[in-house]
């Protein structure tokens, strides 16, 4: 995910919105003019007014769960989740 606005595994629209992400989660969100009209380009805005609420709402869980000190249940060490062997 570092590299995603260079990666060849990420469609423009995909990164234009992990670029907005970036800028909703750092504080203060700031979405410079150039970005919100590159979003506007590939978006309509309904679909803009879904993604920010998307966005915001991971992001209030995550600031959440920080706060209140509550960590990873390990679904994602390793970076993969294995599927369970069955019995």
């Amino acid at each position: 995910m570092a590299d995603y606005e260079t990666s060849e595994h990420f469609s423009a629209d995909e990164r234009v919105v992990l670029a907005y992400a970036d800028c909703m989660t750092n504080t203060p969100a700031d979405v410079p003019d150039d970005l919100f009209a590159e979003l506007k380009s590939h978006f309509n805005d309904k679909q803009i007014v879904e993604l920010t609420a998307i966005i915001a709402r991971e992001n209030y869980r995550a600031r959440f769960n920080h706060a209140l000190l509550i960590g990873s249940d390990g679904f994602s060490e390793g970076a993969y989740c294995p599927v369970p062997v069955r019995q």
